[in-house]
């Protein structure tokens, strides 16, 4: 039988038992290389620079076995190019010497590079699905429309936005998950069989006109239009809900030209019910908390973002719960990506004669002004009294210890602050513990200190306190 060129060796060494080269033979793949220097000299010299050791085994192996393992070397040749290549050595009979044999691996290490670019291009291709998929995530959250991903196969919610939380769930439930429940169970009974109607024409043509339906436990009307997408492991509805009704517009227009005055103020502005929960924000309070949508902050506690999210918020709102306003409270905002602004908060309840208990919690609305003053210049005349102490520590300066000047700089700008701290609370003792971080032990232990304990006019506290 003839051999196919497949099965035919590519270089053929005749080798004498001490592993010389005696014959050289070439492919018809190989024929442009030239291996006549090759003869008369020793196969482990020209097997390139790591090739040696593997030659030495192959020759070694065949003298004592007849016939050597498959090993790979980099074959140099006299025109200078370095090749891949697998041989196996085989020991001829009547010790006429040995016979090694080649295979070409350069298409291998072709195919071999070819899979790793590939590898490469599959990997970047996964990176920008990444990239693609958090921009969707970015926008599908970031919408005011509400949007719901439904599963073709059971019709069951696999996930919504937070606009498509609060038009589904009640007040109580505002912020439950619907991931899981089923679609009809959200639209009133005498609309489901429009909807299950209008979903077989998306299934059908993959778009259908908008119907109205009735959402949620208030039957609130919605305009629902879908599509059809394809996602893992099947088909899914894209469901997108608008409005029906707008809210009713005064005829004079002061409703709407107020909100967009509060929108475009340069100050951060929000409108939160009695537990601190945020209502309503504008453009400026987004900058401030670094946030791109209002859907991300709406719903969201105010505290969430104050330096002291339990202490602040709870002396904000039991300062207004006791006077009706509060001026010139300072404080520090958290931004998302993690700067901290100071902040001076103005804010007042809806109905500043009554306590907030009196009002029905349905009722309760706060509004908070927030103005930026880390970039504020000092008052005429802020300050001067502790600059003015501070100063005076300068002349010890030499008369005493480095410790004792800086344990007399620490209880002076301690007891500038507290004083601070019972002026801006009015001299309500918890208030002022609040403010500072203290409890209130640690608060009357450094009033005793200072000489602060004694109540003078408006240091009045409330009952229990």
């Amino acid at each position: 039988m003839v051999p196919t060129p497949s099965m035919q060796p590519d270089l053929t060494l005749l080798l004498d038992m001490e592993g010389v080269i005696r014959e050289a033979t070439l492919s018809t793949a190989m024929a442009g290389e030239s291996v006549e220097a090759w003869l008369g000299r020793p196969w482990i010299e020209i097997a390139g620079g790591q090739g040696g050791d593997k030659v030495r085994r192959m020759v070694d192996d065949a003298r004592v076995s007849g016939i050597s393992a498959f090993r790979q070397i980099n074959q140099l040749f006299p025109s200078g190019a370095e090749i891949p290549m697998e041989f196996t050595t085989v020991l001829l009979g009547g010790r006429a010497g040995m016979l090694a044999v080649g295979k070409n691996l350069k298409a291998v290490a072709e195919l071999q590079t070819r899979l790793i670019a590939a590898q490469q291009t599959m990997e970047r291709d996964y990176w920008k699905l990444r990239e693609i998929e958090t921009r969707y995530r970015l926008v599908f959250d970031a919408s005011d429309e509400a949007v719901v991903i439904v599963s073709a196969a059971n019709m069951r919610i696999v996930e919504a936005n937070r606009s498509a939380v609060e038009a589904l769930n009640s007040s109580r439930r505002r912020n439950e998950d619907l991931a899981g429940r089923e679609l009809l169970h959200e639209v009133a009974a005498s609309d489901r069989e429009a909807v299950r109607d209008m979903l077989t024409r998306v299934r059908e043509r993959g778009k259908a006109l908008s119907i109205l339906v009735h959402l949620g436990a208030d039957a609130k009307p919605w305009m629902l239009r879908g599509s059809l997408t394809t996602a893992e492991p099947g088909h899914v509805f894209l469901l997108q809900f608008t409005p029906a009704t707008r809210p009713p517009e005064r005829s004079n227009g002061a409703v709407s030209n107020i909100e967009g005055l509060v929108d475009s103020l340069p100050d951060g502005f929000i409108a939160l019910d009695a537990a601190g929960v945020i209502t309503h924000a504008n453009q400026a309070f987004l900058e401030l908390v670094q946030v791109g949508a209002k859907g991300s902050v709406v719903g969201e506690s105010l505290g969430r973002w104050l330096w002291q999210p339990g202490a602040d918020l709870n002396a904000l709102l039991s300062n207004i719960d006791m006077h009706g306003t509060v001026r010139m409270f300072t404080t520090s905002i958290r931004g998302e990506l993690g700067t901290d602004t100071d902040v001076e908060i103005s804010a007042a309840a809806v109905d500043q004669g009554e306590s907030l208990s009196s009002v029905p919690p349905e009722d309760r609305r706060i509004g908070v002004l927030l103005r930026n003053v880390s970039r504020r210049l000092p008052a005429p005349g802020e300050g001067d009294m502790l600059r003015t102490a501070l100063g005076s520590l300068t002349e010890q300066i030499g008369k005493s210890s480095l410790r004792k000047l800086v344990k007399n700089t620490v209880s002076i700008v301690e007891q500038h602050y507290v004083k601070q701290a019972l002026e801006l609370a009015k001299g309500n003792r918890t208030a002022t513990a609040e403010i500072l971080g203290l409890s209130r032990q640690s608060l009357y232990a450094k009033l005793n200190r200072y000489g602060l304990e004694d109540r003078g006019p408006g240091t009045e506290e409330t009952p229990g306190d």
